[in-house]
């Protein structure tokens, strides 16, 4: 199976790697427990998103499945803090969004 996304999914893909990225380059030195992609994972893969490239093999969409859970737990909380109507509601729409890119990435690993 081929993964197939819209271009909206595509940006929020792009941010949501470049985010990690930036996380993971100005986190200093990685303890042994830290499972986390590193930067070797994020160039590789924000270059194909990028370039509209979707040909992942099965580790980068297992990580790239492993990264949006954690983004979508992330929004999750961000959610259920008491702000205003308006970030709410974009929070909210970014979290569908990134559930609908969620479940393809799932869907892909699963037909590998």
């Amino acid at each position: 199976m081929q993964l197939h996304l819209e271009i909206d999914e595509l940006n929020l893909l792009a941010d949501v790697l470049m985010e990690q990225a930036g996380r993971t380059g100005s986190s200093g030195c990685p303890s042994d427990k830290d499972t986390r992609p590193g930067p070797q994972f994020f160039s590789p893969v924000l270059d194909k998103i990028l370039a509209r490239d979707l040909r992942l093999d099965t580790d980068e969409l297992e990580q790239l499945g492993d990264i949006l859970d954690a983004q979508r737990q992330t929004l999750t909380g961000q959610i259920s803090r008491p702000e205003n109507a308006a970030r709410r509601a974009k929070l909210q729409q970014k979290l569908r969004l990134l559930d609908q890119v969620l479940e393809r990435v799932n869907e892909a690993c699963v037909m590998f």
